[in-house]
């Protein structure tokens, strides 16, 4: 009997903008509830309790899955790495601090094989713990504490991270039906955002480019995909040669005898999956990568010994027993302990991967202080561990627990410490006034309050208004700020802040108003002096507290690789794109950022809107601007996208501007999707009502006022209580 496939929407109509992504992970869908809190219960955790649970564990080896050299260690290891390593800096998706490893897609990727057992192994430490402590953080908690207890001295760890409880869709992992197929071509011109050289691996292809065993050319893939994920060669180099110390990789046999991965296995497995259909299919008999080795005669402790087998011997091709390129060294005594047979020994063998460290001249610099340091090499994998596992948890504000380092890193976007107060009602008063009088139009101090807010990220939490970041480089070049205009713009904020703060400090005041503050508040009296213009008297909430921070505390090399090229908030697109394909069009990137600042679908509706009769856009073009009164705070936008009067034609070949024939108007088409797109034109319907215009405004200012404080961690994570 045949199976009759289902057909939902996307097989019908797979070109059509799917708003999904702005509706995950709502609170219903967390068991605990809509008031838990994960950040006030993990505060209640006994973290010492959690890591002498862990030490046990790791120690303790089951049947069902038998510890290799009778520690779990290494494969805690390679569950954290690998959950933190999908990161990627482009859009900030990816990495540890939801927990997503567990769910589709990564949980199936061939790079991931066997870490579903790792879960399962840790599984008695989540159910003593429960809500307390999530699986984001005990996964990266057990990869830490396992460094420790093999004998590496640790920078320490943050706790706070919360679980999702569905598979995140958000993420676009690459347009392949087939895993571990290498059709993205050389390593420079993977597709953005991508940052992994073929579907399904962390990485890239360990056994070379494509599988060709070329040390020279794997080193170039690995220099600029870990480059991808925020890696410099120091950071890389440590990473792996840390990493490497522990463990082996398990190739026992063909991979004709794997089974499927866990989501396509059957029930009886038990959410396991990869089951090996040779010998035992455990212990000597495992299957992961392929490759059969082990890089260190210690692979439960940690030491330098990888790094000096590496340059110590010649290394010969040879195939692993599953028929996978490695390498085996000439002429060297069987040093390397066998994981299951203690009367057992091998001679020393590596990954094409590995090579590459040797070979490639900068990589092969870094070794060899390495190798003559071996302090320095333990500090070095220490930062770039604690890099790897905590890059997306955003500012050092939102760290939590008593093991939180001292140290500082600039990836932290490390804010100096405010030591004046903040202003009071008065004073946001006579700023007010300021602003009002400065000679800044509605637009301007609409616009760049936008976007110097709208810089946030909520994936990895980086960018954002507070710092006041947009006057200093690369953002101040960036093409979205408009360069040509910003200076003129920052030149009176600044007069504006230093007339007010020698005035406080001349009557002996601690008050004191930043740049990063002045920049919001800006936005802030544009929008009620647009709201004003319409009819209506508003105050926009404003909350102060906000530094300015230093050119020296920018990651500059971060922030030149992820300059934005769409933001339909503002229509501004510095793409090419099909319209055929729903995925390149700016209209996608338009759900994609409202994604990123945590929008719901109404919110990205009402906040673009609201732009757009402001006239807050890029170049300040009328493109979008489609009222008789721009610089007024209406819901004519929604009012004239859905009349029916107004036709539209394009006026370019690439399908992007269109002109209204009866009318001196211009839009493009993201302006136009939301009389096109039924879910959007269904929202819009309720904004473009005549009882709505007061709605409108209302909702308008508390999208603005949440896009505002997205990243003001200082309130969100309290120091006693915390609270979100």
């Amino acid at each position: 009997m045949s199976i009759t496939k289902k057909r939902w929407i996307t097989d019908w109509w797979p070109n059509r903008l799917n708003l999904k992504i702005l509706r995950q992970n709502c609170p219903t869908s967390n068991p605990y509830g809509v008031d838990y809190n994960y950040i006030e219960e993990v505060q209640t955790l006994d973290i010492d309790e959690v890591i002498k649970d862990l030490k046990d564990l790791m120690k303790k080896s089951q049947k069902w899955w038998p510890a290799d050299f009778g520690h779990y260690g290494p494969l805690f290891i390679r569950l954290a790495w690998h959950s933190a390593g999908s990161y990627r800096i482009f859009d900030g998706r990816g990495g540890a601090r939801d927990g997503s490893i567990r769910f589709p897609p990564r949980i199936n990727w061939p790079d991931n094989i066997s870490l579903d057992k790792a879960i399962k192994l840790l599984w008695p430490i989540k159910k003593k713990y429960g809500k307390k402590l999530s699986w984001a953080d005990l996964i990266i908690l057990s990869g830490t504490i396992a460094f420790e207890d093999m004998g590496m001295k640790i920078l320490g760890f943050s706790l706070g991270r919360e679980d999702i409880f569905e598979p995140d869709e958000s993420v676009y992992w690459g347009p392949e039906e087939e895993m571990l197929s290498s059709k993205r071509g050389k390593e420079e011109n993977v597709e953005r955002p991508l940052a992994a050289t073929e579907m399904g691996l962390i990485y890239v292809n360990p056994e070379g480019p494509g599988g060709n065993p070329d040390p020279l050319q794997s080193a170039k893939e690995i220099r600029e995909i870990f480059a991808r994920m925020g890696m410099n060669d120091e950071d890389t180099v440590a990473l792996v040669a840390g990493g490497h110390s522990f463990g082996k990789c398990h190739g026992a046999a063909s991979d004709k005898y794997l089974g499927k991965d866990p989501s396509s296995s059957p029930v009886e497995m038990q959410g396991l999956g990869w089951k090996f259909e040779y010998g035992t299919g455990k212990g000597p008999d495992t299957f992961t990568s392929g490759f059969e080795l082990t890089w260190s005669p210690t692979p439960t402790k940690f030491g330098i010994y990888y790094l000096k087998l590496l340059f110590e011997y010649e290394w010969e091709l040879m195939k692993s027993p599953a028929g996978k390129y490695q390498w085996v060294a000439k002429d060297a005594p069987e040093i390397i302990p066998d994981a299951h047979d203690p009367n057992k020994k091998h001679k020393p063998m590596m990954l094409t991967a590995d090579l590459a460290f040797r070979y490639d001249p900068q990589y092969a610099q870094i070794c060899k202080k390495f190798i003559e340091n071996p302090d320095e090499f333990e500090k070095a994998v220490a930062r770039a561990w604690f890099k790897l596992t905590h890059r997306d948890m955003g500012p050092k504000t939102c760290y939590i627990g008593k093991y939180v380092p001292q140290q500082s890193f600039i990836w932290q976007d490390i804010m100096p410490e405010r030591n004046y107060e903040v202003v009071d009602k008065e004073d946001i008063r006579k700023l007010k006034e300021e602003l009002i009088n400065s000679g800044l139009s509605i637009r301007e101090m609409v616009y760049y309050a936008y976007v110097s807010a709208s810089s946030y990220r909520n994936s990895d939490r980086r960018g954002g208004a507070n710092g006041g970041r947009i006057r200093l480089h690369p953002f101040n070049k960036w093409k979205i700020n408009m360069p040509q205009i910003l200076p003129k713009v920052i030149k009176v904020y600044e007069e504006i802040t230093n007339k007010f703060n020698n005035e406080q400090n001349n009557k002996g005041s601690k008050k004191r108003i930043s740049i990063a503050d002045l920049i919001i508040l800006g936005g802030c009296v544009g929008i009620e002096q647009a709201a004003k213009k319409a009819g209506f008297n508003i105050e926009v909430p404003f909350t102060p507290g906000r530094v300015d921070t230093t050119q020296e505390l920018i990651e500059v090399e971060f922030y030149e690789k992820i300059e934005p090229f769409a933001d339909g908030f503002i229509n501004f697109f510095d793409k090419d794109f099909d319209e055929n394909n729903i995925y390149s069009t700016p209209e996608y990137y338009l759900v994609d950022k409202a994604h990123l600042l945590t929008l719901t679908v109404p919110e990205m509706c009402v906040l673009l809107a609201g732009l757009r009769t402001i006239g807050a856009t890029y170049n300040f073009e009328n493109y979008g601007v489609l009222t008789d009164n721009p610089e007024s705070l209406s819901n004519d936008f929604f009012v004239n996208i859905l009349d029916m009067n107004y036709e539209w034609e394009r006026i370019d070949k690439k399908g992007y501007l269109f002109k209204c024939k009866n009318k001196e108007w211009t839009a493009t088409r993201v302006d136009l999707i939301f009389s096109h797109h039924d879910e959007l034109k269904a929202v819009a319907e309720v904004y473009a009502s005549d009882d709505s215009k007061e709605k409108f405004i209302n909702d308008f200012v508390k999208v603005w006022h949440k896009l505002m404080n997205l990243d003001r961690f200082d309130l969100i994570f309290k120091k006693e209580p915390l609270k979100v």
